[in-house]
């Protein structure tokens, strides 16, 4: 992961921002984003730093003779929309949508089994399977594996819920795992070069992921809220409720 914050180039941050919980075009009504953007910019860059005049969409940083996008965090930008979900990039290189959803569905339960076996709470789970649904729809499965993006995806989200693991466990983890999937003896990791290309690979997906959602990786689960209604509704006893609304919110992040 990137050891402090990058500048996010207009070009690559919008492409992205339909796949991110926030969108990177620029809002020249938010003075607090406006005024501390340049501030952490500068801190990234060591450069000069100059607000570009004019609004709308090509507002943004001026650093030198480039234009960077400020970043703009709204309920506006927190849902995906609808002409991104379909054709998504995947279905554009020609996966259908079954086995893209296979896909989705064998990536998320793959972090889920990571996770429980690195011990990391459910919440940096959720997020992990969250930011890995949100690449594939800026990214396609045909050009990325789904595999690394899944270990970069929980890597990332065990240091943004504030569990870290160590990349090494993360990949001795999937290890296993993908002995269990093809019923073989589990055997140890060994450390060679086929685990050193792993580590490298997995390293370069994390970044891939920061810089595909603009840096925008904070996600707001609605976890608490459905124990809230349960509790409001006076049905947190009812067990079977609250496990069908669990799963269902999981199987939709």
């Amino acid at each position: 992961m990137a050891s402090g914050p990058h500048p996010i180039p207009a070009a690559a941050s919008a492409s992205s921002a339909s796949s991110s919980s926030a969108s990177a075009p620029a809002s020249s009504s938010s003075a607090a984003s406006s005024s501390s953007a340049p501030a952490v910019t500068a801190a990234a860059s060591g450069g000069p730093v100059s607000a570009a005049s004019g609004s709308g969409p090509a507002a943004g940083i001026l650093i030198g003779d480039r234009l960077y996008s400020e970043v703009s965090l709204t309920i506006d930008h927190s849902l995906i929309p609808e002409e991104r979900l379909s054709p998504t990039p995947s279905m554009q290189d020609g996966l259908d949508l079954p086995s893209e959803t296979d896909l989705r569905i064998l990536g998320c339960e793959l972090i889920q089994a990571a996770g429980i076996l690195l011990r990391l709470p459910q919440v940096a789970m959720a997020t992990g399977q969250v930011l890995f649904h949100r690449f594939f729809y800026s990214k396609s499965f045909v050009k990325h594996s789904f595999e690394i993006v899944a270990m970069a995806c929980i890597n990332l989200a065990s240091k943004i819920e504030e569990a870290p693991r160590r990349i090494r466990d993360v990949i001795n983890v999937f290890h296993h795992l993908r002995q269990l999937r093809g019923k073989r003896t589990p055997s140890p990791l060994i450390l060679d070069q086929n685990y050193i290309n792993t580590k490298n690979q997995v390293i370069k997906a994390e970044r891939r992921v920061l810089k595909e959602l603009g840096f925008c990786v904070h996600v707001k689960h609605p976890h608490k809220i459905i124990v809230m209604y349960l509790q409001v509704l006076e049905c947190e006893r009812n067990q079977t409720l609250v496990q069908t609304a669990w799963v269902v919110h999981d199987g939709k992040s």
